[in-house]
Parts: C-alpha cells; structure tokens; sequence
C-alpha cells in the first residue's frame, strides 16, 4: 500500500518498542496504520499524544511502517473527566474493529468532529451513539432502524429484537433485550427526546457491538465504571 506524503492522523495508542521508540497505532483517511516512530521520548514523541490532529509521512511498503515526519497541526482536543474516558472509547473501538490498511475516510472526519465536540462540552451519550452507529455502518454491519427484516415499517408500539447479521425482527411475547418501535423510530432520527430512545440506543449498540468484539471486554468501559 503506497501512502500519500503527508497525511492527517491522529493517535490511537503508542507503546514502548525498543530502546527509545514506540510502536504507534494511528487513524488516517486511509485507514488504521501502525508505525515505528524512532526516537520517540525526543521531542517528536512528545507530539505523539492522542486527540491531537497531526501530519505524519509513512514511509515502507509493508504492515509495520516507519514515520518518517510527525508535524502537530490544527487544534488539539482537550479532553477531561467523561470527555476524556470517551475519547479513549472511541480510540479503541477503532483499534478492535477497523482493520489494518482499510481506507474510511468517512470514520476519519467523523472521528476528528466528534473530538471537538467532546472538548467543547456537548453531551456525551449522543455523541457515542452516533459514532458507534456510523463506524458500524462504514463497516458493513449496519442495518434499518425504520424497518423490520421483513422490510415492513415499524410499529411504534410493537416489540423488536435484534438480529445482528440481519437486522430487527419483530416479536409477540415480552422477553428480555428488546426494543420499542418508538425507541428506534426516535435512534433513526436522532431525537433524544423520546422517553428512554437514548437508553435503549445505548443497549442496542453494545448488542450490535458485541459479536464484533469477541468475548473480550473493552478496558476503557471498565475505567468508566470505576468512576
């Protein structure tokens, strides 16, 4: 895969490789790479942080690149409290599920838009909801929040379940882990002010999420509930 000189990237994780440098997971529109950043408790590995928007040049053919130029550009996103245990959500999202050297630029700039509104103070809970639903989406797992598997519109106050590689089924008899019509008529239009949609949009991304992640829990959802 031949990069382009010079691309946007964020920081999703670094660790130590080595002596003196780091083995650095990085978005870009081209997708998520992994490079050698040599040097790296110099003064180039000091910009190496994560939420802070960078131009770095890959240099290497190969899976394990090397940085060849870090450059910190734009505005960093200052994260605290929630904002900051969100950020490193999303950063491992991206780390478990998109692949190695698979373009989504689309993930990218929702990725770096949802920093900002993280360090701006917007609530949290839709702005998680949102990138969970579109990193699933640009991944192929998506699926109708407007209508059944059967391609019928939803009943508002009907029962629904999920299916994970097909979509919602609706069901007659009360059982745990569904979902009201309303519920997802309010997720598919985003309006937060639907009685329990945003709750019931947190229960259906973990559902969705979880046959993706495997059996291994997510770290950053454990330091939130530590908090």
């Amino acid at each position: 895969m031949e990069l382009p000189v010079g691309q946007p990237a964020y920081v999703l994780h670094s660790r130590a490789y080595r002596e003196t440098s780091a083995l650095v997971d990085f978005l870009t529109p081209q997708g998520r790479l992994r490079a050698v950043l040599r040097r790296a408790r110099g003064k180039g590995g000091s910009q190496a942080r994560p939420f802070v928007p960078l131009e770095v040049e890959f240099r290497g053919r190969g899976e394990l690149k090397t940085v060849g130029r870090l450059d910190s550009i734009g505005v960093a996103a200052w994260l605290n409290g929630d904002a900051l245990f969100s950020g490193l959500y999303l950063n491992e999202l991206l780390i478990r599920l998109l692949p190695a050297e698979d373009p989504h630029p689309v993930v990218f700039e929702h990725y770096a838009a949802t920093l900002q509104a993280l360090a701006a103070g917007r609530p949290l809970e839709p702005l998680l909801r949102a990138f969970e639903w579109r990193l699933l989406d640009e991944l192929g797992y998506g699926f109708a929040l407007d209508q059944d598997i059967n391609g019928e519109p939803l009943v508002l106050d009907g029962l629904y379940r999920l299916q994970v590689d097909a979509g919602l089924e609706r069901v007659y008899l009360l059982q745990p882990g569904l979902f009201r019509g309303d519920e997802l008529a309010a997720m598919a239009e985003a309006d937060w002010n639907v009685p329990g949609a945003l709750s019931a949009a947190k229960r259906l991304m973990r559902q969705a999420l979880a046959v993706h992640l495997g059996g291994r829990p997510l770290v950053s959802r454990e330091l939130f509930r530590k908090r």
